[in-house]
């Protein structure tokens, strides 16, 4: 089991300063409802834990998020979690069981979203989902400290960070202050064949898989994914109908 005091050693490997790192970057394509057919094989899926277990591995924690997402978008939410007896439980440590690298929109709560409480996630949230030092410092944590198996990285409709990335892209206007490095890192999505809302949505699900591709290029996060305990997943949430897919 490992600790939940993330306690700095003397000298850090060189894999850890590398995790912290910015990885290459790369594309995808098409999507389809969260779910383990769209990520995992349907023969690798291990039957769903009991309730109150910990997923202990990805295709058991993306099970626990589209179960969630299903809850949420029907208006069948349970808001597990949130009892006297597991908040004092919870004083002792926490065994989050999946990352989820998402926008600052007030719109995408990651714990509405999935209908998850205290414990449960572990959130890290920045515009556009984009990463820096400290998004990827958060992530590391969460993967090497608390081994958590699942990272989802999940992008969303009418995402304001995006289009404010294409309208400078398009119209070379220089955004305010630290807007503008949004922006810049956003960029590399955005798909010039694609004219008007087109470009702005193909924006959003390209920047997911981009960043789901960047992190699970870092070393650390390589080697978990090669012995299987650890899954990086893009995904998309639409506000219109709440509902998350995941992008391969």
């Amino acid at each position: 089991m490992h600790s939940n005091t993330w306690t700095p050693t003397a000298a850090p490997s060189p894999s850890r300063r590398t995790l912290l790192r910015t990885a290459v970057a790369g594309t995808a394509a098409a999507g389809s409802v969260l779910g383990l057919g769209s990520v995992f094989p349907a023969s690798a899926a291990p039957p769903e834990p009991a309730a109150g277990d910990r997923p202990a591995t990805p295709e058991q924690a993306l099970r626990r998020l589209e179960a969630g997402n299903r809850r949420w978008r029907t208006y069948r939410q349970e808001h597990p979690h949130e009892s006297p007896s597991l908040r004092l439980q919870l004083t002792r440590g926490q065994h989050p069981f999946a990352i989820v690298l998402g926008c600052v929109d007030s719109r995408v709560p990651p714990e509405l979203v999935f209908d998850q409480g205290l414990g449960d996630l572990l959130t890290v949230r920045s515009a556009g989902e984009v990463l820096d030092e400290a998004v990827l410092g958060s992530i590391a944590y969460g993967v090497l400290e608390l081994d958590i198996p699942l990272v989802l990285v999940m992008g969303h409709q009418s995402c304001g960070a995006v289009s404010a990335a294409v309208h400078a892209d398009e119209t070379g206007e220089q955004l305010p202050a630290h807007i503008q490095y949004l922006a810049e890192q956003i960029r590399p999505s955005i798909d010039h064949s694609q004219h008007g809302e087109a470009r702005v949505n193909a924006a959003i699900d390209t920047h997911a898989r981009r960043t789901r591709r960047r992190l699970a290029a870092e070393p650390d996060i390589a080697r978990r994914i090669a012995t299987g305990r650890l899954a990086v997943v893009a995904a998309r949430y639409e506000l219109r109908d709440q509902r998350v897919r995941t992008l391969s």
